[in-house]
């Protein structure tokens, strides 16, 4: 035997001794051992002369072990990018290409509403003031964008240490950036409606000289000297980025390190989480609008539970470049204001393809101030607000029940977000002296994996100890459970994916959008199906508690115990939620704008 064809027969048992390792899940310290150990008994043993062969090899015996592969960190994407729309990206362009003409992904031009009558004199009133209405003043040059942004930077100086909304209040920044919009203002050169209005960022994204810390102790001083992309279309739209804004730890809940995000309506309540600080700092008047993220509920829950309108993106609209990934085929990037317009605003400058996130798609966004209802297949779930869908019908809505949405179990969450954040997992398990490959395996199931958090609405992060600052163990213990699924498993459970959103396709091919039922919005399924919604206020009247007995869900341990007094809490807006068929973003915020111009609960705000 030739040693060309000694080494065709190294390789395939290399080939097959990795497929093993594989299958074993074995650690990689394991995996590298088990592949050389059953090279080296292959060459002697049934090669023969194949030890020769292995010796003349470039590297010789030492090379079977491989160099270390290079390292991960948190952003380097997939090779897969998870789409949304069942026949493929390249189905959907040529559909909407026939159903809409080229033309349709120019990026639209928005247009706001001149500004009429006396201009506000109180701080206070300019601070509510949707961003729209300010962009109309600071266009007019009835209001400067420096007169804002002070007025927005004192508010969030002085309710910071209530609310914990910031991480960062970037006042210097915000002031120099202000100053040079007047200055282009007042030169003609006038970028568009966001022009000069203040907003802030969710703490998850990049941004250049300042810390970036994704709500973790951990990262309190990092700075990542980048700017997300999000950043720079606000940047290149005018807008003013006047903070950082809290996330809860690693995006989950609104515990970061600092201690709780309070809701401005309320403090006796928690914002929600992940988008913690966008939507507290909004509905306080903080910021004229907020940029936030989700994987599962962190833009729909904080903004609900602050009373606000905000826009869940069909998955791949907007880039994620430069912020914290928590599962590649799950995040999204939004706007959290205190009006739909305002939304629509916002999302005109930030949606579209960007080549440094594959995951992205420009499609069409014609946001429509004045469609008409009837015009529109509505879908109602049995369990949907009755007074929400009651006013959408008197506007000219014809509802029609919408039948039960699949369910499906599992998904790839955890081994995602256990594969994103393996750096940090490392990292701090040599700092703690822990060998992460001694770590205990879960009891296996089916599905994609477990043991990471969702980046969802409520709850504290981490397991024991301070949820938004964990120590030990329980530093780690959230990322690790993703890491012992088989690959196997995980493939099969994106296939069942796959058969969900065909599923999904199939129910709303009737339907333009539909209005979920309270219990849970159908938030958990379109963090699988990838579906947008919108967020919008409907009435005004105290939050209830969450859970029975308060907040936490307990009750009294003993029979003979006095039931806790009933906890009653402000009246503050509640909130519908407006889900879209796929890429109906722009028809969704309309219908909701529509809503909101027959009604008043979203100028309503708290007193602080």
């Amino acid at each position: 035997m030739s040693v060309r064809q000694e080494l065709e027969l190294l390789d395939q048992a290399q080939s097959d001794a990795e497929l093993i390792a594989d299958e074993e899940g074995l650690s990689e310290i394991g995996r590298r051992e088990f592949v050389f150990l059953s090279l080296v008994t292959a060459a002697a043993s049934t090669f023969g002369f194949g030890a020769r062969a292995l010796a003349q090899a470039p590297g010789g015996a030492q090379a079977a072990q491989q160099a270390p592969l290079p390292p991960l960190g948190n952003g380097e994407p997939v090779s897969w990018t998870f789409q949304p729309y069942p026949g493929g990206t390249g189905a959907l362009m040529e559909k909407l290409i026939h159903e809409r003409g080229a033309a349709a992904f120019q990026r639209a031009t928005f247009t706001v509403e001149p500004w009429h009558g006396p201009v506000p004199t109180s701080a206070e009133e300019i601070a509510f003031l949707p961003a729209h209405r300010l962009s109309a003043l600071i266009k007019a040059r009835k209001l400067t964008s420096t007169q804002v942004t002070k007025i927005y930077l004192e508010r969030i100086k002085r309710l910071d240490p209530v609310l914990l909304c910031a991480v960062t209040i970037m006042e210097d920044q915000a002031l120099a950036d202000a100053a040079r919009a007047d200055a282009e203002i007042k030169a003609g050169k006038y970028r568009g409606p966001l022009h000069g209005i203040p907003y802030g960022v969710k703490d998850l994204f990049s941004t250049k000289g300042v810390r970036t810390t994704w709500g973790s102790k951990d990262f309190e001083n990092r700075v990542i000297d980048e700017d997300a992309e999000v950043v720079v279309r606000l940047r290149d739209a005018g807008a003013v980025l006047m903070a950082k804004l809290a996330s809860g730890l690693f995006a989950q809940g609104d515990q970061w390190y600092r201690g709780r995000t309070n809701n401005p309506w309320d403090i006796r309540r928690g914002s929600s989480g992940s988008s913690a600080g966008p939507s507290s700092a909004t509905a306080a008047g903080c910021v004229a609008f907020g940029i936030g993220t989700e994987t599962s509920g962190s833009i729909v829950s904080p903004a609900r539970e602050c009373g606000l309108s905000a826009l869940r993106p069909t998955f791949g609209r907007v880039s994620r470049q430069g912020g914290m990934v928590l599962a590649w085929s799950q995040d999204r990037v939004g706007p959290i204001c205190r009006t739909i317009e305002d939304c629509a605003m916002v999302f005109n400058v930030i949606h579209g393809a960007d080549p440094k996130d594959p995951s992205t798609v420009t499609t069409p966004f014609h946001f429509d101030h004045n469609i008409k209802l009837a015009s529109v297949r509505l879908g109602v779930d049995p369990g949907a607000p009755k007074e929400f869908v009651d006013t959408l019908r008197e506007l000219g809505a014809t509802p029609r029940e919408i039948g039960p949405r699949p369910q499906m179990q599992g998904g790839g969450l955890g081994v995602e977000s256990s594969a994103a954040f393996d750096s940090y997992v490392q990292s701090k398990a040599r700092e703690l002296g822990i060998n992460v490959d001694t770590l205990p395996e879960p009891q296996r199931g089916g599905g994609g994996g477990r043991g990471a958090g969702g980046g969802g609405g409520g709850g504290g992060a981490g397991r024991g100890g301070d949820p938004g600052n964990p120590s030990g163990i329980a530093a780690l213990t959230r990322w690790t459970g993703g890491r012992f699924p088989r690959g196997f498993d995980f493939i099969q459970a994106q296939r069942r994916r796959y058969v969900l959103i065909s599923q999904m396709a199939e129910l709303l091919k009737d339907f333009d959008m539909y209005v979920p039922s309270t219990a849970g919005w159908d938030v958990g399924l379109h963090a699988q199906t990838g579906h947008p919604c919108a967020v919008v206020q409907y009435k005004f009247e105290p939050q209830q508690p969450a859970g029975r007995g308060g907040p936490g869900g307990g009750r009294a341990g003993a029979d003979t115990m006095a039931a806790p007094a009933p906890i009653v809490y402000n009246p503050q807006p509640i909130c519908a939620v407006l889900a879209g068929n796929l890429y109906n973003d722009d028809m969704i915020l309309s219908v909701a704008h529509q809503y909101q111009t027959h009604t008043a609960w979203h100028l309503k705000h708290p007193s602080l």
